[in-house]
């Protein structure tokens, strides 16, 4: 089962059945999303990319995580999970997931799609029904590097205050470097938002914003790019928990704005 939203020349499908990931982004009829049941755009939660061995220390407990990319765990059990909808207009869209086992806090996970002519705004929200977590969230989107045959191949545009050094095993060593040129899989900080600027010549340019200072981007596939902003570096959980209160949730939204350059 899916959904459809649309507004001007825009249509989302969301596939809520197969981790409530944006399945397809059309503009005026384009597709901007790498297609496939691994890819268009998941979301990240409770945990962004790579966590250490799948392990994360809370307190004095210390919990493990199913390696489900050996010898880490990755990208949280949203993307794998069904999510129930909520609510749903022509333009809007809410759907919930509940945290359970092997996570080991119960929660909801609540995430929002809505769509005008020009842009699309997800948020994504984590509480806890009981006892404080640490956790993160964010999005994982797959953007086709041409968005059609023979055409010029996508350009990624930022500036970002420091890059997160990456050792042998993909994750952040701790050290924060000056940004260095891709490929990249790298982090990267923006204390001020998150503002990169996709570009295809002659067709169309998309801006990825967030309030968060944290984004991923990945080009190292020919078919595709990725901009991945997200509540915290990747292992997060061990080097910058944000807890997840009664009092407090966690809260994180983007807005992609696009517009036509044909």
């Amino acid at each position: 089962m899916s959904t459809q939203l649309r507004a001007g020349g825009a249509e989302v499908t969301i596939d809520q059945e197969n981790g409530c990931r944006i399945s397809s982004l059309r503009i005026d009829g384009t597709e901007l999303l790498r297609q496939g049941d691994h890819y268009g755009s998941f979301p990240m939660v409770p945990w962004c990319g790579r966590t250490r061995d799948g392990q994360f220390q809370d307190g004095a407990t210390l919990h493990q995580l199913p390696l489900n990319h050996p010898p880490h765990a990755i990208h949280g059990f949203g993307r794998d999970a069904a999510w129930r909808r909520a609510r749903a207009t022509a333009t809007e869209a809410a759907f919930t997931y509940p945290l359970a086992d092997p996570w080991p806090y119960e929660g909801l996970v609540t995430q929002i799609f809505e769509l005008g002519e020009n842009a699309l705004t997800l948020t994504m929200g984590i509480e806890t029904y009981g006892d404080s977590f640490p956790a993160q969230a964010g999005w994982h989107p797959w953007f086709r590097r041409n968005l059609t045959d023979g055409g010029s191949d996508v350009r990624i545009d930022f500036e970002a205050a420091w890059q997160e050094e990456r050792g042998a095993d993909h994750l952040p060593t701790g050290n924060r470097v000056d940004p260095k040129p891709g490929p990249w899989d790298d982090c990267f900080g923006m204390p001020y938002g998150v503002d990169v600027t996709l570009t295809w010549p002659d067709a169309l340019e998309l801006k990825v914003t967030s309030r968060s200072e944290w984004v991923v981007v990945y080009d190292e596939e020919p078919e595709a790019v990725c901009v991945e902003p997200q509540s915290g570096p990747p292992n997060g959980l061990n080097s910058l928990p944000q807890l997840v209160t009664p009092v407090d949730p966690l809260e994180i939204s983007t807005t992609w704005t696009w517009r036509r350059l044909g």
